[in-house]
C-alpha cells in the first residue's frame, strides 16, 4: 500500500493498483488528488475535509465514481450532484454510520468513531466517521476517538486543529500504539509549529518505541498491506 498526503487533511492511498481517496478538502489541492480516484471517502462536512466543487467535478468526468460520507452530510452532497447534472447522484453517493463494513476501490473499508471533537459548547455537535483501510491504516477524520476491535499499523495523527490540544493529541499516540505514526491536518501550520509538533510526537513515540515520521506533501509513502 502507498499514501501520498496532499497538504492538509487529504491521503491518496493506492492499493493492488487501485486507488482511493480520503478527505479532499479546500486545504488541499483537491482536482490533483482526485486525479485517478475510483472512490472518495469524506469523514465529515467541514470545508478543508469536503471541497464539494472539487468531488462533484470528479464525480462529473468519472461516472462511476463513489462518494462515501457520513449519513448526515450524505443527502447535501447527493442534492449539490442533482442540481449539478451529476448522472446517478443518488446511486452513488453512499450514507455510512459507524461499525459499517463495506468494500471501495478494492479495499476493505471499516467505519469507527460517530462525532467531530468539541470546538466549544456552543457550537453544534458534527458527524465524524474513522476510516480503517485493509486492516492497517486508519484516518480519523476530526477525532481523537480510539477506536475498538481493531489493531491499527498505521495512523494518521490530526497534528493541529481549533479543537485539538497537543497534549490530547500526543495521548492520542499513546492509548493507540500504531507502530507507524504520521502526521495530516496540519495546513493551519508554519515550518515552526510543524517543527514543535514534531518534536512533541516524536519524543512520545519514541519513548514508546513507535515510529513517528513526517511524510512530505505530494510524495508517495510506502505502508505495509
Amino acid at each position: 500500500m502507498e499514501i501520498t498526503k496532499f497538504n492538509h487533511a487529504c491521503i491518496k492511498v493506492q492499493s493492488q493498483h487501485r486507488t482511493l481517496v480520503i478527505d479532499p478538502g479546500n486545504f488541499s489541492p483537491s482536482h490533483q488528488a482526485l486525479q485517478g480516484a475510483e472512490a472518495v471517502l469524506i469523514t465529515h462536512e467541514h470545508a478543508d475535509h469536503c471541497d464539494l466543487d472539487a468531488v462533484l467535478a470528479a464525480m462529473a468526468a468519472n461516472p462511476e465514481l463513489p462518494v462515501f460520507a457520513p449519513s448526515a452530510l450524505a443527502p447535501t452532497i447527493v442534492a449539490a450532484a442533482r442540481a449539478a447534472g451529476v448522472s446517478e447522484a443518488a446511486a452513488r453517493i453512499h450514507a455510512v454510520v459507524p461499525g459499517m463494513n463495506f468494500t471501495a476501490a478494492g479495499m476493505e473499508i471499516s467505519t469507527h468513531g460517530g462525532l467531530h471533537a468539541v470546538i466549544h459548547h456552543s457550537m453544534p455537535a458534527v458527524s465524524n466517521v474513522g476510516y480503517f483501510i485493509n486492516k492497517n491504516l486508519f484516518h480519523p477524520g476530526d477525532s481523537y476517538q480510539v477506536p475498538e476491535g481493531i489493531s491499527i499499523s498505521t495512523l494518521l495523527i490530526p497534528a493541529h486543529a481549533p479543537w485539538a490540544k497537543i497534549g490530547e493529541t500526543i495521548e492520542f499516540l499513546s492509548i493507540v500504539g500504531a507502530p507507524v505514526n504520521i502526521p495530516i491536518h496540519d495546513g493551519l501550520l508554519n515550518d515552526r509549529g510543524l517543527a514543535l509538533v514534531d518534536r512533541l510526537l516524536g519524543a512520545k513515540a519514541s519513548a514508546q518505541s513507535l515510529n513517528y515520521h513526517r511524510i512530505l506533501n505530494g510524495e508517495a509513502q510506502s505502508v505495509d498491506d
